[in-house]
């Protein structure tokens, strides 16, 4: 007898495990297989993300190539493509391109945009910045002095990458809105700073000889046509396709 007790326990049992499996199998299944989608999407995006940024190197160079060859509207249009399918620090470079294109052809305010644009998205300091000095640049001979100094000053801080640059620029902006005093005291910053090259030394202690013999008037386009920033080299792939984040940190 006590067997047959068993049995029917155990029957029962088993038909309660029968129905709570199929009331949550269903659920089990589901979350495997979103599990499975969400893994698949993950590979899937990130992929994607390989090709696309094969495709904006590749479009790059070629837009660098034709430019070379002369070949500026169609450089400018292969830029396009890279904006469009590039990574942030693609599309920043080639933002940059297209602002240096438009300057060549006398079109400042498209330019200043294109680079103010690049400066919005770029990932890194590196490249933000240069973005930003291009802009401030391009409005030197324009922009009043209130514009230049509320553009070039932040860059002018310890630890940007631009520092000696941005305070160059700053320091002709201020010669040119009559303010000698704070001129001659940027260019004395820029001789001290053991990363300003050699050259911006030189133009910044013959600005001071020129500030103190009174004739610092002359020296506003002398310095400026010395004023240049190499273009960016694009850095490898997985430099611009890093964190936002990890480059501002650098």
């Amino acid at each position: 007898m006590t067997d047959v007790f068993e049995e029917v326990e155990e029957q029962l049992r088993s038909d309660q495990y029968m129905a709570l499996a199929r009331r949550y199998l269903p659920w089990g299944i589901g979350i495997i297989v979103g599990g499975v989608l969400i893994a698949a999407a993950v590979w899937g995006y990130g992929d994607y993300q390989t090709r696309q940024a094969g495709k904006a190197a590749e479009a790059y160079a070629e837009a660098l190539e034709s430019v070379t060859k002369g070949d500026k509207a169609g450089a400018y249009a292969q830029f396009d493509t890279v904006v469009k399918v590039g990574s942030k620090g693609y599309k920043a470079l080639a933002l940059m391109q297209q602002g240096g294109l438009r300057l060549e052809e006398r079109k400042t305010d498209e330019a200043i945009k294109l680079f103010d644009a690049a400066a919005e998205i770029a990932p890194t300091p590196v490249i933000g910045d240069a973005a930003r000095l291009k802009s401030a640049f391009a409005l030197m001979d324009t922009a009043s002095y209130a514009d230049l100094d509320k553009r070039l000053k932040p860059l002018t801080e310890t630890k940007r990458p631009y520092r000696a640059s941005a305070l160059e620029a700053l320091a002709i902006a201020k010669l040119a809105a009559g303010k000698a005093d704070e001129a001659r005291s940027d260019f004395g910053v820029i001789n001290l700073l053991p990363d300003a090259p050699a050259a911006m030394r030189e133009r910044a202690t013959a600005a001071i000889s020129l500030i103190d013999s009174g004739t610092s008037k002359s020296l506003k386009d002398i310095a400026k046509a010395a004023l240049a920033l190499p273009e960016p080299v694009a850095p490898p792939p997985g430099l611009l396709n890093a964190n936002p984040q990890a480059g501002a940190a650098q």
